[in-house]
């Protein structure tokens, strides 16, 4: 077979044009499988990310305990996925509220001191043995009878509450069971004197005693006073104590009276301690112990 010169060029030149499209092509190829090997890592790296950002957003430390908050960890939702890290929450948690016994002051007794009364044998005497004189009788529930205790109100008991009313800020905390003491309260204080009543669950036994802590009440000590008849109920507290003598059945007796102009100068004054200081020295006549300053005829295990 016999080529010519012009068949050979020709010729010549269609190879040129084939290998070049056939390198064009390869270089397409190329081009494209980097492309999708590109989008295929930014892929992965953006899963990793959102990933790892679900992570670090579960350990981050909790703030410092001086803002009383703590970090919660991610909730699960419902198909078992952690979410998103702009959709995990810190969840403050406030540290609870430190427990007193009293309620916050009423505004009308802003700039009172706070005058704890005793009951028994301080301002009544009870008694499960009848007395012709009561002036109240009150059914108590003890083991499932029920029992009528007899109670004499102490003279002069209504003038001291109502001008100590006036005065203070009047708490009345007693050892006794409140299901004998409210009752008498109740009948006891007719004006409200009292704006808060504490029985038996809120003492502190103490070496046999039931003991009135005033440091658990929720007011300034130095704002504290407690009228009461037995120095074991104040053990904790005795410079911020008014000790009265124990009262039966006395109606010759008064007490309470006499005390109402010291409580009056006492009410006006910044430091009640220098005051009180010069009543430690007196001493009740009665040192019967708190657990036994309900109804006197009650066995200690049926007491009130």
């Amino acid at each position: 077979m016999v080529v010519s010169l012009g068949q050979l060029c020709c010729l010549r030149v269609g190879l040129k044009k084939l290998t070049g499209s056939n390198v064009a092509l390869g270089r397409r190829v190329w081009q494209v499988s980097q492309s999708n090997s590109s989008l295929k890592k930014q892929r992965n790296r953006s899963f990793f990310s959102a990933f790892f950002c679900c992570f670090r957003d579960y350990n981050v430390e909790p703030p410092s305990t001086n803002n009383n908050t703590s970090s919660l960890p991610p909730p699960v939702e419902e198909n078992g996925t952690v979410p998103k890290c702009d959709q995990v929450q810190v969840i403050p948690i406030p540290s609870p509220p430190a427990k007193y016994l009293l309620p916050e002051m009423n505004t009308s007794d802003y700039g009172k001191k706070c005058v704890v009364i005793d009951l028994d044998e301080t301002l009544v005497h009870s008694s499960f043995k009848p007395i012709s004189n009561a002036d109240f009788i009150v059914p108590v529930e003890i083991d499932g009878t029920v029992h009528q205790v007899y109670v004499l109100k102490r003279p002069h008991v209504d003038e001291f509450l109502q001008k100590m009313g006036e005065l203070f800020e009047c708490v009345l905390f007693t050892a006794s069971l409140a299901k004998y003491a409210d009752p008498v309260a109740d009948l006891l204080d007719q004006w409200g004197v009292f704006r808060a009543r504490l029985f038996r669950e809120s003492c502190v036994f103490h070496r046999g005693n039931y003991v009135k802590d005033l440091s658990r009440l929720g007011r300034e000590l130095s704002n504290v006073i407690i009228v009461d008849n037995s120095p074991a109920s104040y053990i904790f507290h005795p410079e911020n104590a008014v000790p009265v003598q124990s009262w039966f059945d006395d109606m010759a007796d008064t007490e309470l009276l006499d005390l109402l102009p010291f409580f009056e100068g006492l009410s006006r004054e910044e430091d009640v301690y220098s005051v009180l200081q010069n009543l430690r020295g007196r001493a009740p006549q009665s040192g019967a112990p708190e657990d036994a300053s309900a109804p006197p005829a009650l066995p200690a295990s049926a007491a009130p």
